[in-house]
């Protein structure tokens, strides 16, 4: 994919997609007060904002890759990370109805907005904290055991934001978790995001050609039989995800 000049970026829009984040927020908290919040809400609420994201961003998404996933089937989803609105894209193109429940690991710092970061909480979005290497290793603990229950999870192996669409290394924690619950890996790799909110801008941008490329699953089976497996595992999806880069 050809890069483009970048986008012109608009405060007022990332204000409004900010109110679609709190639109969703605010029931979920009150519903998990009341007792009332079901897993079945959290995904209907999330597919429904993710698409009305990408419709207020006027995205333009395609999608390669889809036969390589099934919604009977649980995954930890590992991306490079372009963007706060990798998000929205990928609830987008694997949530339901196309596919999977889909839930993610996200920096702890996230969880402290009011409201936000409680309703990520209620609908089993696992904060991580990367300075702390026992709340880190508790947090993967959480992970997998969404994974156990039936809810893929997605993580981003590079941890952070890329400043410039490269892939940063890689953090082993979630290939761990991979090995643990012997649940397939499914790489996938988004360009484009940047476009519409590149890291260090408050401004978003219409219009963005986004590319999801869906590789095939990897099994985690054979990485499992000797101490390499980690970073056996590692490499392979980093290769993986690295293909579909421009």
């Amino acid at each position: 994919m050809i890069r483009m000049l970048p986008l012109p970026g608009s405060l007022v829009l990332s204000i409004a997609n900010m109110a679609e984040t709190l639109r969703i927020s605010v029931p979920t908290v009150v519903d998990a007060a009341r007792g009332r919040l079901t897993k079945q809400t959290c995904d209907d609420r999330l597919t429904a904002w993710a698409t009305r994201i990408v419709e207020h961003l006027g995205m333009t998404i395609d999608v390669q890759g889809r036969e390589h996933f099934s919604p009977d089937q649980n995954y930890l989803v590992m991306s490079n990370h372009q963007s706060h609105y990798d998000v929205p894209v990928l609830f987008h193109v694997l949530g339901p109805p196309h596919g999977v429940a889909l839930r993610m690991v996200a920096k702890i710092e996230l969880f402290s907005v009011p409201f936000f970061g409680r309703a990520m909480r209620e609908a089993g979005f696992i904060a991580i904290d990367r300075n702390s290497r026992k709340s880190a290793i508790a947090s993967l603990a959480e992970a997998k055991r969404t994974m156990l229950s039936g809810v893929s999870v997605w993580i981003a192996p590079e941890g952070t934001r890329s400043p410039d669409g490269k892939l940063l290394p890689f953090k082993k924690g979630g290939f761990h978790v991979a090995l643990d619950v012997r649940q397939p890996v499914l790489p996938v790799t988004i360009w484009g995001t940047r476009d519409a909110l590149p890291r260090g801008q408050t401004g978003s941008a219409k219009g963005a050609s986004v590319s999801v490329r869906i590789h095939r699953p990897i099994d985690t089976t054979p990485y499992a039989t000797d101490a390499s497996g980690v970073t056996a595992l590692m490499e392979d999806v980093r290769a993986a995800i690295a293909s579909g880069l421009p």
